[in-house]
């Protein structure tokens, strides 16, 4: 029997998976522009890697880590006393600033950014876009987020809860399909829609930096990097990394694997 934590994460995958691969081929936002069989299969095969390689450094992971932290008595809501449900809420909510805070670090530091640019440097945008980061950030991402977790001394169903939204949001946000466009804007006041998310991986340098919330959009508003749209739109933006276009948008297993190790600019932060 698997775990309860490993079954909850996996239902809620296939399910939000599922829901939106459906979404995208029944209203696709975007022509494609490589293969899609191609692009799925590598994509799916690096998130599995990712996986095996969390499980097998970090088979507690994070609901082990605040299990760890409450038996301990670590961190801020395992010293004072409140309500459950509020601890669980602002853990929610916290964790989802650290996962900004992160992801803006990923792209101010070079050599993170070398790694994250395995994700950005998709030529397409949809659902296995949300799936494609490379095992040495994933590593680091799970390191910092137990760090959190222990500071925060986050209840078990809210790292359960963080885990769940986190997969469910990224799959979401990254699809290639659009809400309809009189609930758009309503629903982005609170969660990053794929409308708003996909001006992330624009080309443009300017673009590429604003929007980097995963799942509340208000972290954008209140640092001041969030943007509505695009300058070529939706429809007519360009995806992807200039360096990493043409043959480059080939990307097989072993190239995004090996991509961090190869030369190319630095980091792609706005300089002024």
């Amino acid at each position: 029997m698997p775990h309860p934590e490993v079954a909850v994460r996996l239902s809620g995958f296939l399910i939000v998976f599922a829901a939106v691969a459906v979404w995208e081929f029944m209203r696709p936002r975007r022509p494609v522009t490589t293969s899609k069989r191609l692009r799925w299969g590598n994509n799916l095969a690096l998130a599995a890697i990712n996986v095996l390689v969390v499980r097998a450094l970090f088979p507690l992971a994070a609901a082990g880590t605040a299990l760890a932290a409450s038996s301990r008595g670590w961190g801020v809501f395992n010293s004072v006393s409140v309500s459950p449900l509020i601890a669980v809420a602002v853990s929610v909510v916290l964790l989802d600033l650290v996962l900004w805070i992160q992801h803006r670090v990923f792209h101010a530091v070079p050599v993170l950014w070398r790694l994250h640019r395995v994700h950005h440097a998709d030529v397409d945008f949809d659902v296995t876009t949300g799936l494609r980061f490379h095992p040495l950030e994933i590593l680091i991402s799970m390191l910092l987020k137990m760090a959190a977790i222990v500071a925060l001394g986050a209840p078990v169903l809210a790292v359960l809860v963080f885990e769940v939204i986190l997969n469910a949001s990224s799959m979401f946000n990254h699809a290639n399909a659009g809400l309809p466009s009189r609930v758009e804007p309503w629903v982005r006041r609170l969660i990053v829609t794929p409308d708003m998310h996909r001006v992330h991986h624009s080309v443009a340098t300017d673009e590429m930096n604003r929007n980097f919330g995963f799942n509340l959009s208000v972290w954008d508003r209140c640092f001041g990097t969030y943007r509505a749209a695009a300058r070529g739109g939706n429809e007519g933006m360009t995806i992807g990394l200039p360096a990493w276009r043409g043959r480059e948008a080939i990307i097989t297993l072993p190239r995004l694997l090996g991509m961090p190790f190869r030369r190319e600019p630095a980091s792609p932060v706005e300089r002024t």
